[in-house]
């Protein structure tokens, strides 16, 4: 079977590189002849990375790109869709796939029909709030990350509609962490510039925990004048020993539409590390986390603390929760669970 997949990003992209491409090794071995066209390229992600704008030119290239390879369709057996064939644009592609008898299926790890059914400007609402309905109803598949976004689906009247999570290769984590040189307690937080905001509103509460340094990954080029704050650039080969080098990982969310369709995938990267996690009780985040097992939920800058202090004075409580999540993981949140499932879903599909 041969599939074209259409991805939103390439490589540098998280939700592309978790959600399809680690998983064409697995499906090549199963059979499929696997065809990835992003989107975005990575040149695209270095300029957003580094808060810069590309520019509209750049865009509309890649715009036209998309469509070229839209063309090709009919050479695939299914076409896989990470969240719609471009953002922003009204769902008649996805309906010509439909009309010219192109099957797809479509992946979404985030609630994006929030992006347009909350969108500020009235025009937006107007025109797209019923687009990823749309999208939805139409595959043959639907995909989702959480439950959140599978009963939207539901709702919409896709035909058929399974839950994967977002979730890591457990060969490539080690719950091995080297000696750390001092007695300071570190708090690690892994994300994009886009979603620093969430861990900057918490920061008060941070900074109440003596002792303590906090890890920004992947949070862009900021500068702060505390000590107590680090913040190192993203690299997919640095990541995890990053992750490693903490004593445990946090995930604040603020209670949003958009932020219960997060797919908790910071709390599966930690708990791979054998890390105790904090995280705001939205969402998945509330599925993740076993409160008083592998982790706390945190609902106000009391919880911050209080939880984070625990964790701080003491290692038994955080190596009996770090192990806990470790497990958690194993049996629930990795490649070798859900790609036997992929790959069923996409032999079925």
């Amino acid at each position: 079977m041969k599939i074209l997949f259409l991805t939103r990003y390439d490589s540098k992209g998280a939700s592309s590189r978790y959600r399809f491409l680690q998983y064409i090794p697995y499906l090549e071995t199963a059979g499929f002849e696997c065809i990835v066209s992003p989107l975005f390229d990575n040149k695209y992600l270095n300029k957003l990375y580094n808060c810069k704008q590309n520019t509209f030119v750049s865009i509309f290239v890649y715009m036209v790109r998309r469509l070229s390879v839209l063309v090709t369709t009919k050479k695939f057996d299914i076409v896989v869709l990470e969240k719609e064939v471009i953002p922003f644009a009204p769902a008649f592609l996805e309906r010509l796939l439909n009309i010219i008898n192109i099957p797809y299926v479509v992946d979404y790890d985030d609630a994006i029909f929030h992006q347009y059914d909350c969108h500020t400007n009235p025009i937006v609402r107007t025109i797209l709030r019923k687009k990823i309905a749309v999208v939805m109803r139409n595959a043959r598949l639907v995909i989702a990350g959480n439950n959140y976004i599978a009963k939207y689906a539901q709702q919409a009247g896709a035909k058929q509609v399974e839950i994967i999570p977002t979730v890591i290769d457990i060969t490539k984590y080690s719950q091995i962490r080297e000696s750390k040189k001092n007695d300071v307690f570190r708090i690690v937080w892994i994300g994009s510039p886009s979603t620093y905001q969430h861990v900057e509103a918490i920061l008060p509460a941070l900074a109440k925990i003596s002792n303590s340094k906090l890890l920004l990954i992947g949070a862009g080029k900021r500068k702060f004048n505390e000590s107590w704050i680090e913040v190192r650039s993203w690299s997919e080969v640095s990541e995890i020993k990053d992750i490693q080098s903490a004593d445990v990982g946090i995930m604040p969310l603020p209670d949003t539409p958009w932020a219960r369709g997060k797919c908790g995938f910071k709390l599966i990267q930690y708990m791979a590390c054998g890390l105790p996690v904090v995280a705001s009780p939205v969402g998945v985040n509330a599925d993740i986390v076993e409160h008083g097992k592998n982790g706390f939920l945190a609902s106000s800058t009391e919880d911050w603390v209080r939880f984070l202090t625990n964790l701080r004075n003491d290692k038994v409580l955080r190596t009996s929760m770090g192990s806990d999540g470790r497990k958690k993981v194993e049996n629930n949140y990795c490649l070798q669970v859900t790609a036997p499932r992929l790959v069923e879903l996409l032999y079925d599909g």
